[in-house]
């Protein structure tokens, strides 16, 4: 597997290598969020895997920039795991494109858990909160409404 990871910070390479790192895994890291197009046009990346802040080109604009190449045919289509500094990030990481996303301080098993589903073609999102419906909540009749008999009279028709 080869993995671009784009980051200024070396503990960010130090984790997510030390995560990852395996015999037939390699890596190519890119410190300026603005290069990372040219890397994915020299090597695609089985995944590529962006810190939310990169100099002066972050994880949102660096993902909207390939996913904007990729529809006009320049670049293929590169999975994204972005790393995100807090929960409040995970609306621009769905709005800029990102396959997946997992928030900072990050650790081993969830970043392989990650890599492994979106590389093998799937989704990770963390931070969204579990929304369960009781069935007996939902209504099947979208035009039904329950008016009682004193709301009916005072309805207008």
């Amino acid at each position: 597997m080869h993995i671009l990871i784009a980051t200024d910070e070396q503990w960010v390479v130090n984790e997510v290598v030390a995560a990852l790192d395996s015999p037939s895994t390699t890596f190519e890291i890119v410190s300026n969020g603005r290069h990372v197009s040219r890397a994915v046009a020299a090597q695609t990346p089985d995944i590529a895997i962006l810190d939310m802040q990169v100099g002066s080109m972050g994880g949102m604009a660096i993902t909207m920039d390939l996913r904007l190449d990729q529809s006009d045919g320049r670049l293929p289509k590169v999975p994204v795991l972005m790393l995100l500094d807090r929960i409040a990030d995970i609306h621009m990481a769905r709005r800029s494109g990102a396959d997946g996303w997992t928030i900072k301080p990050l650790d081993s098993l969830r970043l392989r858990k990650a890599v492994n589903e979106i590389a093998s073609g799937g989704c990770y999102a963390e931070g969204l909160p579990e929304i369960e419906i009781a069935e007996d909540e939902v209504s099947h009749d979208a035009d039904a409404v329950d008016v009682t008999a004193e709301e009916s009279a005072t309805t207008p028709a």
